[in-house]
């Protein structure tokens, strides 16, 4: 076994960091820099340039290309849904099959562990409809598609813009939009289930009866603020994560030699950024829309709970 076999997995990876760094280094080194490139912009990549204005009533209402992913995402949500439906067969093929461990994970371990067996199957298709609306949205965001309007690319005189990519969950609008619907959702049902009054009695955990009532009153306050505050964690986590994948995408796949002005230095930042997608796709992607659904029902299932 040679000394590299004989290393520890940790030890391993600090190796191959280090002769990663220490390329960067040489080839900054060696080929030197032509300057800072100023008139890149790397947050220029995510600006949302009109391309159809509409305004109704003053609310902007105009086509963008976040308007498109949407389009793109509910497209697929949709049309993988139905095309699977009604291809169904006893032997299933690897597509079939891979959409059903997908019912599965939503509806073992998201809905019926979250839930009671009447509210799993009342909120089943929501938690579903966002999980895979959520999953596409990230996927079709790393598919490079002709959205940048920025740089066009020159063919035979017409400007085609250039291929790009972009995620309408790397724009904290849609987030946020998604978990308002969500925050409705779940204190609606937990109304629904113990009358106004009694869910928000549920909101003090139990055995505080005998407590003082400024106490009660703290404690609600305290409550009150961590349901307030899941407008931000659920919708921050959810854009965080898809747009820090898509601005190291965009440093490792050219985005840091252009900035630099180190024209080598993109063979070498380029096998990170492969390592980088593929990550993005086999486990952000679903990972995020595993946990912005999971806390839904989480949510719901709390809601609706006796008390806390």
């Amino acid at each position: 076994m040679s000394w590299f076999g004989r290393l520890s997995t940790g030890k391993k990876l600090m190796l191959v960091g280090g002769i990663y760094m220490f390329g960067l280094v040489a080839m900054a080194v060696i080929f030197g820099s032509d300057g800072k490139n100023d008139t890149f912009q790397p947050q220029e990549e995510f600006r949302l340039d009109s391309w159809v204005e509409i305004s109704i009533l003053g609310v902007d209402m105009s086509l963008n290309k976040a308007v498109l992913y949407l389009a793109l995402a509910a497209a697929a949500t949709i049309g993988s849904m139905v095309w699977v439906a009604r291809r169904m067969t006893m032997k299933p093929n690897l597509v079939q099959t891979t959409v059903e461990l997908a019912f599965d994970l939503v509806d073992q371990q998201i809905t019926n562990d979250n839930l009671d067996k009447k509210r799993a199957i009342r909120w089943f298709p929501f938690l579903a409809t966002a999980f895979f609306f959520i999953l596409w949205s990230n996927l079709i965001g790393l598919i490079p598609l002709p959205t940048n309007t920025e740089h066009p690319i020159d063919i035979f005189g017409l400007e085609i813009p250039a291929f790009a990519l972009y995620a309408a969950t790397a724009n904290i609008s849609v987030p946020l939009i998604l978990t308002l619907i969500v925050w409705v959702s779940y204190n609606v049902e937990g109304i629904r289930e113990h009358g106004f009054f009694g869910y928000f009695k549920t909101w003090l955990p139990a055995g505080l009866e005998e407590m003082p009532f400024a106490f009660k009153a703290f404690v609600f306050v305290i409550e009150a603020i961590s349901h307030t505050v899941r407008l931000v964690s659920l919708s921050v986590r959810l854009f965080a994560n898809i747009l820090a994948g898509h601005l190291l995408l965009l440093f490792m796949g050219g985005g840091l030699a252009v900035l630099l002005g180190i024209t080598a230095l993109g063979w070498l930042t380029l096998p990170a950024a492969f390592a980088f997608f593929v990550f993005e796709i086999g486990i952000v992607a679903g990972l995020q829309a595993f946990i912005f659904t999971i806390l839904t029902a989480i949510y719901i299932g709390g809601a609706t709970a006796e008390s806390h």
